[in-house]
């Protein structure tokens, strides 16, 4: 099974060795957007949701699911996270969220932005789902990363 860094000799998951890797400053950015009806998006901008507001919640969800990316996704590394913003820009047919990781470490940070972007919008979802159902969460995705062996990327 040679070539597959999460696969032991014999085909077991493992979790890659990052013991002799140099530490790095390392950024990651994500986005990803949840659509709505308008009135759902009015009654987000109005603070008229019932569970409270919404935007604040969603953001503070964010930030705390980057600090836990590892015990949710089974190979990755915890991390030291020095930063961790998420950006919600909301408009009359949803929400779109930006998160912004950082670290200087072993390892990316990647993980940790793809998973506060996911959170931050089923936090949306969870608290204005009473107005609407058929919310839909997607776009999820990497925008760019800088740091270690592979430099930057930028989609």
């Amino acid at each position: 099974m040679s070539g597959l860094n999460h696969l032991d000799a014999e085909g077991a998951a493992r979790m890659v060795d990052i013991g002799a890797k140099a530490d790095t400053a390392r950024v990651a950015v994500a986005a990803g957007r949840i659509t709505m009806s308008a009135t759902a998006a009015r009654a987000i901008a109005d603070g008229a949701v019932k569970k409270g507001d919404v935007l604040a919640v969603a953001r503070v969800a964010g930030i705390m699911a980057a600090k836990r990316t590892s015990d949710l996704v089974p190979l990755c590394h915890p991390l030291p996270l020095t930063r961790v913003t998420i950006d919600l820009v909301l408009d009359d047919t949803g929400v779109t969220a930006t998160a912004t990781c950082a670290t200087s470490g072993k390892t990316g940070v990647e993980m940790e932005a793809l998973t506060a972007v996911s959170v931050a919008l089923l936090t949306i979802y969870d608290m204005a789902k009473a107005m609407d159902k058929a919310m839909a969460i997607g776009g999820i995705t990497l925008l760019e990363k800088h740091g270690g062996k592979s430099g930057s990327w930028v989609r």
